[in-house]
């Protein structure tokens, strides 16, 4: 695990999107949502660089964007 603080913030920020995306989709019985939360949850723990993770976290949020606009 890295102890950088740009890693600790940049994780602790995309957990707590992914957090609330989650609590959204749960409480609005919306798959997509709560599925690209737990991915914002998670994959932090596994990517070791910041830019890396700031990206993957562009892509979800990117992917849930377009999801949302296809009406799921």
């Amino acid at each position: 695990m890295n102890f950088d603080p740009g890693y600790l913030l940049a994780s602790l920020v995309i957990g707590g999107v992914g957090f609330v995306a989650f609590m959204y989709g749960k409480k609005q019985s919306r798959v997509p949502q709560m599925a690209i939360g737990v991915a914002l949850m998670v994959y932090p723990y596994f990517v070791p660089n910041v830019w890396l993770m700031i990206a993957i976290a562009v892509l979800l949020l990117a992917l849930l964007y377009g999801l949302v606009r296809m009406g799921m």
